[in-house]
């Protein structure tokens, strides 16, 4: 027997080696961090607010999870939940437009792309927006446009702070002309708002770009964003089209538009909370004269005369 014939016949002797069983993981148990991999236990990232622990990276979240990290527990009271789009112009693509949106309202649970409501921050009474991109990629239509525009009416009727938290791919094409028109109508409440010294406060998330950039999340006392999130009205292929040159690596970022004053800070979510609440209290309207006890001065006069 040659040696190549004594190896084979051991080989076919010896047992094969047994497979080890899979281990059963728990579906969403632990999540994959789409920047540097790492993989996180879901509860321990819950925490730090879907923020990796690894990289710093700021995953997505949705409406119902920044409500719930920014409102103080039980006092989040929303507003125009009842408010469904139409199909103006019966647009049709693939999909009928109405269809569409039966489609999404069913995956999302949500109405249309933002959540409205009055709340406490940090025992501060405020008036929040938050746009959610799983609707239609967050574009703002007519009912988007309508519940920004009666949130912020009605915060300048009680005298609040406004947040509107940004995440969208910009104005929704398939309501036309009735989409352009959120721009000016929401820019026309916050300048009544305004007008009235009282604050409103953007945050850009990842993405903000469209016609949300060149109205509402641009019209901010102080614009805060979050790091890494994009920010721009046109793509990046289509600046770049157009101009024929190449952009800069960080084109259209936060940092970027931080380092070139489109943005006044850029702020981790972890912080954004006691940020907005330190802001909110700075920037609280003084009490008016007729308002103060008899024979006390308004701080401000009494600032001034020293």
């Amino acid at each position: 027997m040659s040696l190549f014939d004594w190896f084979a016949n051991r080989q076919k002797s010896s047992p094969a080696p047994q497979a080890q069983p899979e281990r059963d993981i728990a579906d969403g148990l632990w999540t994959k961090c789409e920047s540097c991999s790492a993989l996180t236990y879901t509860k321990d990232l819950q925490t730090n607010l879907m923020v990796c622990v690894e990289c710093n990276h700021h995953m997505r979240v949705f409406s119902d999870e920044r409500i719930h990290q920014l409102i103080d527990d039980g006092t989040w009271s929303a507003m125009d939940e009842d408010l469904i789009a139409c199909d103006p112009l019966k647009f049709k693509d693939r999909k009928a437009y109405c269809e569409r949106l039966q489609d999404y309202q069913e995956k999302t649970g949500l109405r249309d792309a933002v959540q409205t409501g009055l709340g406490l921050m940090e025992g501060l009474p405020v008036a929040l927006g938050v746009m959610d991109f799983r609707f239609m990629g967050g574009s703002m239509g007519s009912v988007v446009g309508e519940k920004l525009t009666r949130l912020i009416e009605q915060a300048t009727q009680d005298r609040r702070p406004i947040i509107i938290v940004c995440a969208s791919g910009g104005a929704r094409m398939q309501e036309g002309m009735l989409s352009l028109m959120q721009m000016a109508k929401t820019s026309a409440a916050l300048e009544r708002h305004r007008a009235h010294h009282f604050l409103y406060i953007p945050v850009l998330t990842h993405p903000t770009t469209g016609g949300v950039t060149a109205s509402f999340a641009m019209l901010g006392d102080m614009i805060l964003a979050e790091p890494k999130a994009t920010i721009g009205f046109a793509g990046r292929r289509v600046v770049e089209q157009t101009l024929r040159e190449k952009l800069p690596d960080d084109f259209q970022t936060a940092e970027y538009l931080l380092d070139h004053g489109f943005v006044d800070a850029i702020v981790q979510r972890p912080q954004l909370k006691a940020t907005l609440a330190r802001l909110i209290r700075i920037h609280q309207p003084l009490p008016k004269v007729s308002d103060m006890p008899k024979g006390q001065m308004n701080p401000a006069a009494e600032h001034i005369g020293r």
